[in-house]
């Protein structure tokens, strides 16, 4: 019986020194990636400011989330394999259709090929903005643990609002009225 208490406590110390040391590593990867998309200050809470980042989109163009200053946009963090996405995306592209000139949807893709993401663009019918973050730094920077979510950031870059999950186009639309 001392054996097996014995071997279950050292069982749980090992659990509990296996966590510390996996959530420092966690701490300390999404602080690297961080700084290689900016080092000034910031929070991906709301009311934060958001960080600018510089990616390419599908066409190969560079775009950097600061050229979008001026108007409202809507981050989104998305993958092609994740079913909340693919059941969001069409309600995005009936908002993108009919949205306010002043606002602006930018879809940043996840570690994604190009061919994917372009496949499943078409697929889908999607004309707005898709963003590729091929090695993640930005969705880390950006804390981004679950897919689909989305930043809404008022004309300064200002979180307004994140949405963890999928979003439809009425609630979109209730989104930029706030």
């Amino acid at each position: 019986m001392k054996y097996f208490i014995l071997f279950w406590l050292a069982l749980l110390i090992g659990v509990v020194l296996f966590n510390l040391y996996s959530d420092k590593e966690v701490a300390e990867n999404n602080k690297a990636g961080a700084a290689a998309v900016n080092s000034d200050n910031y929070s991906t809470e709301e009311g934060g400011g958001t960080p600018d980042f510089k990616v390419q989109t599908m066409d190969g163009k560079e775009v950097k989330l600061s050229d979008y200053k001026g108007k409202k946009v809507f981050l989104n963090f998305w993958t092609t394999w994740c079913p909340p996405c693919k059941e969001e995306m069409p309600n995005m592209q009936t908002f993108y259709r009919k949205k306010p000139a002043n606002v602006e949807i930018l879809a940043v893709n996840i570690e994604e090929s190009n061919e994917r993401v372009n496949e499943f663009a078409k697929e889908y019918q999607l004309t707005f903005p898709i963003l590729l973050d091929k090695d993640g730094d930005v969705s880390k920077t950006y804390d981004v643990y679950t897919i689909p979510t989305t930043f809404v950031l008022n004309e300064e870059g200002i979180i307004h609002q994140k949405i963890i999950g999928p979003m439809d186009e009425n609630m979109m639309n209730g989104l930029i009225k706030e």
